[in-house]
């Protein structure tokens, strides 16, 4: 009798260690989607979008079929405060935009993944600009505006059943947020403590309204190293409680897949507990209408400047991410753009997956899709 007991109690054992084994090495889900965050306003224009054959087409119903989960949507604090010349780039998301089209992401059926700029326009490398009801505000109360506006946007986000996957803390902030409180440089130590103060306020706002939702810290300097690492280990340092290292990846400026793909691979071994995400990519097709464009092909390094080069693109990063279990999502940034029948902005980025002159989806938005 006892031996059988010794034999059933092994079989319980071995049972658990295989369900706990199972659970530990249970891989995230994989996200593929994009940052559609300018298609209310181009619907509103009746803009009309085509599948590769030409035949109009439901823009989200569109990239479901194409193989898509996820959907990102950015919200400024104020966009009406904004420069003229942002407002003419597209910044128009306030909170009652990007709530509304948070539910129709949800709706449709895919995860979402809100991006919260702490500004009323681009947050990014250049600029970080502080929200203009926030600019009187004294540097030491910035952080509880942080943990109010964030818990304010979410709780509306929560009274309409909106439920964000993943919230996203700041906007590729490399070289820090509200600037010039929080503005810091990732290889050097001054200032992570004003930094991730506001950093600590809005994830604790994040864990308290939606404690279910993974939250994404967001750089772009994807293809230097030294940088990332030293960014992250900054943030591991100051135990801010994230999830998610965001990474910006545009082949122009953040240097070759190959340097990409060896930051990934020293992000799993640096920093084995956290997902990694492409929240933000792209590739250019044309430099027509581009009033950035020092010529036709400036950025042709490593991809010429055509649908074909735009394809190529694609399929070199999607194999390269394919590579690397940490990786987690890849969301194209602008996919949605499509100046056919519109001139809803007056110049073109030419980067999204749509054809600006027919409207018609872009070769490379076949090959943007999981392996």
């Amino acid at each position: 009798m006892n031996s059988i007991k010794k034999i059933l109690r092994g079989i319980l054992s071995l049972i658990l260690l295989l369900v706990v084994n199972a659970v530990g090495f249970a891989q995230p889900k994989k996200y593929l989607g994009g940052d559609v965050s300018l298609l209310p306003s181009y619907e509103q224009m009746g803009t009309v979008y085509r599948d590769f054959d030409g035949k109009p087409v439901e823009p989200l119903a569109f990239f479901k079929r194409m193989g898509w989960n996820a959907i990102r949507v950015r919200l400024f604090v104020n966009p009406e405060f904004a420069p003229q010349e942002h407002k003419e780039e597209g910044v128009c998301q306030d909170l009652k935009y990007a709530l509304e089209l948070s539910r129709r992401v949800k709706e449709a059926g895919f995860d979402l993944l809100l991006d919260i700029h702490y500004s009323d326009y681009w947050a990014d490398p250049s600029k970080q600009t502080i929200p203009h009801l926030w600019k009187d505000a004294k540097p030491e109360s910035l952080a509880d505006s942080v943990y109010a506006y964030t818990t304010r946007v979410l709780g509306a986000f929560k009274a309409k059943g909106v439920v964000p996957n993943m919230i996203q803390v700041g906007n590729e902030i490399t070289y820090g947020m509200l600037w010039p409180v929080g503005r810091i440089h990732p290889m050097k130590d001054d200032n992570w403590d004003t930094l991730c103060q506001l950093l600590s306020k809005g994830c604790k706002a994040c864990r308290e309204v939606y404690p279910d939702a993974k939250i994404v810290i967001h750089t772009e300097r994807a293809g230097e190293w030294n940088m990332t690492k030293s960014f992250y280990s900054h943030l591991q340092k100051y135990g801010i409680d994230y999830d998610i290292i965001g990474l910006s990846y545009y082949p122009m400026w953040h240097n070759t897949i190959k340097n990409l793909g060896l930051t990934l691979k020293n992000l799993e071994t640096t920093f084995p507990e956290k997902e990694v995400m492409i929240v933000e990519t792209a590739a250019y097709y044309s430099h027509e209408n581009d009033k950035w464009a020092a010529g036709p092909d400036q950025y042709a390094e490593f991809y010429p400047i055509s649908p074909d080069g735009q394809a190529s693109f694609v399929r070199e990063l999607m194999k390269e991410l394919s590579a690397h279990r940490n990786v987690t999502g890849v969301f194209w940034w602008f996919p949605e753009e499509n100046a056919c029948g519109n001139d809803l902005l007056p110049c073109w980025i030419n980067r999204g997956l749509f054809d600006n002159h027919t409207g018609k989806a872009l070769p490379a938005l076949k090959d943007f899709r999981n392996s």
